[in-house]
């Protein structure tokens, strides 16, 4: 345990991309089984404990240690697993001990809601408070240590020398802790055999598009639309669905995933009918966003929900036709494969993404400038003689999204970041002014300032506290935020009836005074 609380404490502190590299891929070559798939499991979020929440060490806390004390001790530090890590009681004649990491996974494992808190409480009593901390974020997820998922499988690659295609591809089939992924690469195994298992194959990617202009006849033009780009796959009977990240959604999307019963890989946007956007484009139209939002992140879905947010796919690709892997192939090869494969398909769960017919690239701007008015997020750019490549590769894909809609917004409240950004204030919660003169949330952002700019909030924050609600600081109303964001919908859940999508800090205007911030009428006026 005491190596990968080091481990930890490594990535944290490290800001160069190839120490943390070097540092993981260490740790994996030096660190036997399953100790070290385990590690890699909790880096990259594969690990739920679901006996174990923030509300039982917060409350195993209580009992230990002075309900001020620790409440000042969060505040200040910023983080609960660090606060009971350092302020913890140890218990006395008790030497702490060095356990494997595999039995403190199979410790918290094993718990129950009731039998969690003195589970916890015996292996902080045993650990020193590096350890304490390690295991505390490994119980509750969510490190938030600046290890990006793709740069976790990037290190287990360099350390055994072997693709990180390979590696990707492979990952999101197996289960934690990868002993079948470490025969293989770590120890010349064969490689996993994956034949019966419908899994994952990591998405193509696009680049932001920058330049004037593109030849259509090497470049095909399609509609990107707002939903969330998911991949479906189905073999020897079974159907998964799954995220942009590897992520299986199946349960939340049952009605979807039921409708799929051909044998393939489809990758497509995930959305559901309605007429908000796309209403007069080839293809039909979809909800908003925000009707989607309602069904991610679900275990169960009502019956009233299915019927009242019937979800569908809208294809974009082929991947994998029957048993036959069609990812080598160009892009327009795929297409005439893609036309045939979707009527075999359920018509009102899956359709096909069309095409964008334009003489030349000028007329193509003119409709990509007119994709807000249809609520649509802009223009895909595919090369036509382009195989489906992992990644993002330069050349191959573009996004021309639309323009970001901006609005002046005021500061209100302020609340501490994670991992790095613990000790400064960097969630920021904005508002517009209602007709009445009152300011009313309609946002909040963490993102799209430099490292200079946020010191520069944080201080603001600090020296401008008008109220203090736990983690949260009420500020003084006059600090005026330009805040990007892609659209904007209706939404019951905050008091200004809106609710932005992607918002960003643009830009911190010192030059404006709060009285000119926009109104909440004005961003009403920019929903679809």
């Amino acid at each position: 345990m005491q190596r990968f609380a080091a481990l930890i404490d490594r990535l944290i502190y490290t800001r160069s991309r190839n120490a943390k590299l070097h540092a993981l891929a260490t740790y994996l070559r030096e660190t036997p089984d399953p100790d070290r798939g385990w590690a890699l499991a909790a880096l990259t979020d594969s690990l739920d404990f679901p006996a174990v929440k923030s509300s039982t060490i917060r409350n195993l806390a209580g009992t230990r240690i002075d309900p001020d004390l620790f409440r000042l001790s969060r505040h200040h530090v910023g983080d609960t697993a660090e606060t009971v890590a350092l302020i913890w009681p140890g218990s006395e004649g008790v030497e702490p001990e060095d356990q494997r990491l595999s039995t403190v996974v199979d410790a918290l494992a094993a718990t129950t809601r009731t039998t969690a808190p003195d589970a916890v409480a015996d292996l902080l009593h045993r650990m020193d408070v590096d350890s304490r901390y390690a295991m505390l974020k490994l119980a509750l997820g969510g490190m938030r240590i600046g290890l990006s998922a793709r740069l976790a499988k990037t290190a287990f690659a360099q350390a055994f020398d072997v693709s990180v295609d390979a590696v990707e591809e492979y990952w999101h089939a197996l289960e934690p802790p990868y002993t079948e992924l470490f025969a293989w690469a770590a120890d010349g195994g064969p490689a996993p055999d994956l034949s019966a298992i419908p899994f994952f194959r990591p998405f193509m990617l696009s680049h932001p598009f920058e330049g004037e202009s593109l030849d259509l006849t090497e470049y095909a033009a399609e509609w990107k639309w707002d939903g969330i780009r998911v991949q479906i796959a189905r073999i020897a009977g079974e159907t998964r669905l799954y995220s942009r990240g590897g992520d299986e959604i199946s349960k939340a999307f049952p009605d979807v995933v039921a409708a799929f019963d051909v044998d393939g890989v489809v990758d497509g946007e995930l959305m559901v009918r309605g007429e908000a956007q796309g209403a007069d484009v080839a293809g039909g139209g979809a909800a908003s966003f925000n009707a989607l939002q309602k069904r991610l992140g679900r275990k169960t879905v009502s019956k009233k929900m299915l019927q009242e947010a019937p979800a569908f796919i809208r294809l974009y690709d082929l991947l994998v036709d029957g048993g036959t892997d069609r990812r080598e192939l160009p892009w327009d090869q795929r297409r005439g494969h893609l036309e045939d494969f979707v009527p075999r398909l359920t018509a009102d769960r899956f359709d096909l993404s069309q095409v964008i017919d334009v003489p030349d690239f000028e007329a193509l701007a003119e409709l990509r400038a007119s994709s807000r008015d249809a609520a649509i997020e802009g223009v895909m750019l595919k090369r036509r003689d382009s195989p489906y490549l992992s990644g993002r590769k330069v050349g191959h894909w573009y996004k021309w999204k639309r323009d970001p809609l901006t609005a002046d917004c005021v500061m209100m409240y302020a609340q501490r970041g994670n991992g790095r950004r613990a000790s400064f204030y960097s969630d920021y919660t904005f508002g517009c002014w209602s007709d009445e003169g009152q300011l009313l949330p309609v946002g909040k952002a963490y993102s799209g300032f430099t490292d200079a700019e946020l010191k520069m909030l944080d201080r603001f924050v600090r020296q401008n506290t008008l109220n203090r609600f736990g983690p949260v600081r009420e500020v003084a109303k006059t600090l005026v935020l330009e805040v990007a964001f892609d659209s904007i919908h209706d939404s019951k859940r905050h008091k200004s009836g809106l609710a932005m999508r992607f918002p960003r800090i643009h830009r911190i205007r010192q030059d404006k005074p709060p009285e000119e911030a926009d109104r909440v009428a004005t961003l009403k006026a920019m929903v679809p």
